[in-house]
């Protein structure tokens, strides 16, 4: 029978326990109990290769085996006891198993240390993380491309310097925001890829004289072994690249929210959120305020701030684990839960919007109709700058005797050059500017069909892949 000892794993060097301010700061219970499913099922890919590399015996492997299982139910089942004491959830952990199975529990951190198994914990759920916001960002894609067939037709105004530039289709301006997500993807898909190593066997820096075989715990765990032990405890790149991901995911989530909160405007008009995403005013009664996607706009803040505290958390830390690391989490932790709740609102938001497509109309008109001039000029053999010079002063004399472009007369386009004299009827309509582009990609309703079906086709491929992604984790995680 082993010595009992029940303080902390480290404790045999030390003649007191901590004092208890230092065991407050210490501790990472209070943030990385989450990590607890992880951790144990690392712990039983652990317990299996112990038991074929002979380490242990089979009946001890299959003990400890068995008791993790039981530990992992209480764990998502919500009964599983945490105490500030355990120091860390792999410690709370290994209490629970000793409760269970007895002192085989002690012979689990054989051949492994807590630097490489919260470095595999971390992996873990990085890697479900990716998988869970790439859902998430998925959701709202279709969501956009949903919206975007409903109102194929309408017209808004495009904006540069958020002055009124050209009309264009509202499809068109969603399915930008369709590009983007598509690139968030692959960002999220290049963080779960790095997540995939599995650092276990590596120890605490130097690898062990057991004979534990690292391919085959990565293997249980669906992942690729390391190649370096000191690397594999030391990186934490795989969680730059998640927080990465999400930061860049937050700012295409705040341009489109700053767009929502402008378009929503009375000033503006285009649009209407549902009321079961907006709130009201504690002094004014008129008001419907645009709060989720003022939300999305805040937080994109913070997820900037996340990525940035890792940064320059690890930019001083010489190879090796350093307590410092303790600080990867938090940040994580925050960023991965700040995008899923954004994530969970934006695809229902998007599509129970009204779009005010007359309001929409009405100013996507006007002066945003002079490029089309231009380019009618040069279509017909003008240079370039002498077209743009002649509209400019056209638009100028406009403004002098209070016309749009719709209704300037036709003495004053022969006068403004001879060769608009020959203006075809309805260029000079919004819906006539949109279906005047003919270049690929562009908003022309024939480039915007092109473009919503090679977004149906992306769904369909990028949704069976991450859907292939979850089940070969699960599978991975389970075995």
């Amino acid at each position: 029978m082993s010595e009992r000892y029940d303080g902390p794993l480290w404790g045999g060097r030390f003649g007191a326990s901590p004092a208890e301010a230092f065991e407050r700061l210490n501790a990472s219970i209070p943030f990385d109990v989450r990590l607890a499913p992880y951790d144990i099922r690392g712990s039983i890919a652990h317990a299996r290769m112990l038991g074929v590399q002979g380490i242990v015996s089979d009946k001890e492997s299959a003990a400890l085996e068995l008791g993790l299982e039981t530990v992992l139910r209480e764990v998502e089942d919500g009964e599983f006891a945490w105490d500030l004491s355990d120091e860390d959830v792999h410690t709370a952990v290994e209490r629970r198993l000793r409760e269970l199975v007895g002192d085989v529990a002690l012979k689990l951190h054989t051949g492994r240390s807590r630097n490489d198994q919260v470095a595999l914990d971390l992996h873990l759920f990085v890697r479900d993380a990716a998988e869970r916001i790439g859902a998430g960002v998925l959701a709202s894609m279709r969501a956009l491309v949903g919206v975007a067939e409903t109102n194929r037709d309408l017209v808004l105004p495009g904006y540069t310097h958020l002055q009124r530039a050209q009309p264009i289709l509202l499809s068109h301006h969603l399915l930008a925001h369709f590009e983007a997500f598509t690139r968030d993807l692959r960002r999220l898909e290049a963080a779960r890829e790095a997540a995939g190593v599995s650092p276990l066997g590596a120890a605490a820096l130097a690898g062990t004289p057991h004979p534990v075989d690292p391919r085959l715990t990565a293997e249980e765990l669906g992942m690729e072994p390391f190649a370096n032990s000191l690397d594999a405890v030391s990186e934490r790149d795989f969680v730059l690249d998640l927080l990465y991901a999400c930061a860049v995911l937050g700012v295409h989530l705040s341009r489109l929210g700053e767009e929502w909160v402008l378009w929503t405007s009375a000033e503006f008009g285009f649009a209407t959120i549902d009321d079961t995403y907006t709130s009201g005013s504690s002094i004014m009664p008129q008001k419907k305020n645009p709060d989720a996607y003022e939300s999305m706009r805040g937080k994109s803040g913070r997820l900037i701030g996340d990525l940035n505290a890792l940064l320059i958390t690890l930019k001083g830390l010489p190879l090796g684990y350093s307590k410092d690391l303790q600080e990867d989490k938090e940040p994580l932790f925050d960023a991965v839960d700040s995008v899923l709740a954004m994530l969970a609102v934006l695809p229902e938001m998007l599509r129970t919007a009204h779009f005010h497509s007359g309001r929409m109309a009405e100013v996507a008109g006007g002066f945003a109709l002079a490029t089309e001039l231009a380019d009618f000029l040069a279509a017909k053999g003008v240079p370039f700058r002498e077209a743009h010079h002649a509209v400019g002063r056209l638009v100028r004399r406009c403004e002098e005797l209070g016309f749009s472009l719709e209704d300037v007369p036709q003495d004053e386009l022969a006068a403004a050059h001879p060769d608009l004299s020959e203006v075809p009827e309805g260029l000079l309509t919004p819906q006539g500017s949109v279906q005047n582009k003919i270049s690929a990609g562009s908003t022309a309703p024939g480039s915007v069909d092109d473009q919503l079906r090679q977004a149906k086709v992306f769904l369909e491929t990028m949704g069976g892949r991450l859907g292939g992604q979850r089940g070969q984790a699960s599978e991975g995680s389970d075995r």
